[in-house]
């Protein structure tokens, strides 16, 4: 029978009146993530003090939490009866499954498990006005349209991280950000706990990782790029006790939010190092990190080590229920142990092929003590490196390949690469965005992820567990920050790992969007509202250049100028493309009738002789990072400064590549100008060189780039009425990166910005 049928059905057994009533496709869902299937009717269920809970003692968790969201958010109290009931669905397939059923006198939650009638609930709440979340609903009665919705997830793996060994939040922050995760119906809370910059979990065993490891003397300011480095003088640090870790565990547990822990190994060490010298290869004393990056303390693969993580471990074990416990594994420099004679002996003794082996041999060491404990290990792509441990669980993050090559060996995989999961990317081009790591992940990408890699047959595809997000705190020094920089992209993710492909549409999850953000000023949460920002792109038609703008929100005007004043209400109104033949200030923003809507969209073009041309590149930019394409080159706008993942930057990885401007016709050319971004905490370095020649001429110029002390390398080359009409650039990769520098032993990327000819 289908879903439009049951429909009917449910709804004539449940009511013989208002016959002429049709039953409709919902206007418009308003429930992030959206659901499976939905049905709305013209009838509504009234919600008032006659209303009553029943329900299945195997789905009590669900309905304790929808009575007290309604009494707690509300004046009514609920009795007990069946206008609102908790029905175990045996004949629901999948344990996170769950119908809802709102009818003009009852509403049914049917699920196979308490989990999946906690995500009934959660659809519901999100039918309930905002001012539920807040306790402010004033309402003797509330009117709820009648709708069915069947529903579940696509992915088991429903993730959100947090690092709080950079900066560090209050319990209650971290149970407010379990709040929201549930809301959404995410199920994994991946807590990064241990890191250089701090040690942030008691282990009672060892309390000088109290007493040291969880602080540092003093706190980088600024960006990590900056130089020279400067640094605040204050003494920053904390902990969380393990009662406090209990309660965290246990209030996740009450939403259906799986937390695991993360505890870094063998790299970034240095806090613990710092508290215990011994475990490192040298015994020398270091001081817990006070600035970003990688640091060469590494743990020392010896017995002590091996002790010390086991009894760390032991008292994680008891904290933590999870069925993972992640181990790190990223980001291990091999200079100590290059350098060890322990570890050169060892790895002799073990007959490993070299430091990656060695690293194999750690994971999986400890791989085997949690699984003797019944425990599984999950840890960064970097545990591929040297052979991966046979249980274990990848997490990709250095984009899809570390994915694909542990699923095709029969391992499972979470995906969270930085392209199109790493929160702490800027998430605007504007220019007064606060302070982040770099790189740009707006809304719309983080919704257009996939997270089935491409290059997995079905069955390999089986294999990928589900996505997270991924939130790094360099830059979030407040409670405030971070959920800036989380919501709304926490809210796309989440659709992209419950939600079905075929019921995604980016156009519609902002509208559903523009109306979840009143929940999320109940809840008094500090999002990032981008929605009525404008975006702009310079676009060639028969060889002319012109400027289009676009906005996804509806009924909403878009007005202009093109001399670099403010725009208002009697500004231009946009109504087609722009012709560009010079240089020009663009400003342009949304508004309604009244009012300007969100900020003021600025575009500078700066109009050279190659805009609008023929340019052609020997290699494909890496489509994590393909920005506008070839033609984003020479469109006459640069590059943000500090975005390097935006439209305007192409990277390009570990790759040569070789690129053609043909301006059609001869052309006098004084000047060439173009810049590389420097960004090493992210494995972006200049080229090692640049090559040019002018048509069909062999006899390439070489230039030298290398420079990493700045954020930009800028190539800048002054001819005298040189005449050509083709141009020619080879640039050469910086290669692999040493052993010195961030990103060790990878591929470097090279990213460019405008190439402006005059």
């Amino acid at each position: 029978m289908n879903f439009r049928k049951i429909f009917a059905i449910c709804v004539f057994t449940s009511v013989l009146i208002n016959c002429n009533s049709q039953t409709h496709e919902a206007e418009r869902s308003v429930i992030i993530p959206t659901p499976s299937n939905s049905i709305s009717a013209s009838w509504n269920f009234i919600l008032n003090k006659k209303t009553g809970i029943e329900y299945d003692e195997r789905l009590k968790i669900s309905a304790n939490f929808l009575k007290e969201y309604i009494e707690n958010g509300s004046k009514l109290k609920l009795r007990r009866n069946s206008k609102i009931s908790f029905i175990v669905d045996e004949t629901i397939v999948n344990p996170e499954g769950y119908s809802l059923e709102i009818l003009p006198g009852t509403i049914k939650i049917k699920a196979k498990t308490d989990q999946g009638a906690f995500y009934a609930v959660q659809s519901l709440r999100q039918l309930l006005p905002p001012s539920f979340e807040n306790g402010s609903f004033e309402g003797k009665y509330l009117e709820i349209k009648s709708i069915i919705i069947t529903d579940a997830p696509q992915f088991l793996y429903r993730g959100m991280h947090l690092d709080v060994s950079r900066h560090m939040f209050s319990v209650g922050f971290i149970k407010k950000y379990i709040d929201v995760m549930a809301m959404l119906k995410m199920n994994t809370f991946h807590w990064h706990l241990t890191d250089d910059q701090g040690w942030r979990i008691e282990i009672k065993k060892y309390p000088r990782l109290q007493e040291i490891s969880a602080f540092r003397d003093e706190t980088l300011v600024g960006h990590y790029s900056d130089l020279p480095h400067q640094f605040d003088g204050k003494k920053y640090g904390g902990y969380y006790t393990q009662e406090e870790v209990k309660d965290i565990v246990a209030y996740a547990k009450q939403r259906f939010v799986t937390v695991i822990p993360e505890i870094e190994m063998p790299g970034h060490a240095q806090a613990a190092i710092a508290a215990y010298p011994e475990l490192g290869c040298t015994s020398e004393q270091v001081e817990v990190a006070k600035k970003w990056g990688v640091f060469e303390e590494i743990y020392c693969p010896n017995q002590k080590t091996f002790a010390f993580l086991e009894d760390v471990l032991e008292e994680v074990l008891e904290l933590f229920p999870s069925e993972y416990i992640h181990i790190g594994g990223d980001e291990a420099p091999k200079t100590r142990w290059k350098n060890c004679s322990h570890c050169q002996a060892l790895i002799k003794t073990e007959g490993l092929k070299d430091e990656h082996e060695l690293q194999s041999y750690f994971i999986t060491k400890m791989e085997k003590y949690l699984n003797s404990k019944g425990r599984q290990i999950i840890g960064w792509d970097e545990i591929l490196e040297g052979g991966l441990a046979p249980n274990a669980t990848v997490m990709s993050w250095r984009g899809t390949s570390g994915a694909v090559e542990a699923a095709k060996s029969g391992h499972n995989v979470v995906m969270t690469p930085t392209s199109h999961c790493y929160f702490d990317y800027y998430q605007s081009v504007s220019e007064d965005e606060p302070l982040a790591i770099g790189g740009f992940l707006p809304l719309e990408k983080v919704y257009g992820f996939n997270p089935i890699p491409e290059g997995l047959t079905k069955e390999e595809s089986k294999y990928v567990l589900g996505a997270q997000g991924n939130i790094w705190t360099e830059y979030m020094p407040t409670e405030k920050q971070v959920e800036y920089m989380v919501y709304p992209r926490m809210l796309a993710m989440s659709e992209v790992v419950w939600s079905h492909t075929n019921r995604k549409n980016y156009k519609d999850f902002v509208l559903r969007l523009e109306n979840f953000y009143r929940r999320l000023d109940a809840l008094g949460i500090n999002y990032a509202n981008h929605l009525y920002e404008i975006e702009g792109n310079l676009v060639s038609e028969a060889g002319k250049p012109f400027f289009e703008f676009k906005t996804l929100t509806e009924d909403k005007t878009i007005r202009y100028t093109l001399d670099g004043s403010e725009p208002n209400l009697k500004s231009e109104i946009y109504k087609s493309k722009i012709s560009i033949t010079n240089s020009t200030k663009l400003k342009a923003a949304v508004f309604n009738t009244e009012a300007k809507l969100g900020k003021t969209f600025n575009q500078n073009i700066d109009f050279h002789k190659a805009v609008g041309k023929k340019i052609t590149i020997d290699k494909v930019p890496h489509k994590a990072y393909s920005g506008s394409g070839a033609e984003g080159l020479i469109n006459g706008i640069s590059g943000s400064d500090s975005r390097y993942g935006d439209k305007e930057w192409l990277g390009f990885w570990g790759e040569d590549i070789e690129i053609t401007i043909d301006f059609g016709e001869e052309t006098e050319i004084n000047t060439i100008e173009t810049r590389f971004y420097n960004g090493n905490g992210q494995w972006i370095y200049a080229p090692k060189a640049v090559k040019l020649a002018f048509d069909d001429d062999d006899d390439f110029k070489y230039i030298s780039v290398f420079n990493f002390e700045n954020s930009f390398t800028k190539f800048n080359f002054e001819i005298e009425g040189k005449k050509a009409r083709v141009l020619r650039f080879k640039i050469q990769n910086y290669g692999i990166i040493s052993e010195d520098k961030q990103g060790a032993g990878n591929k470097a990327w090279t990213f460019i910005d405008e190439i402006i000819i005059n």
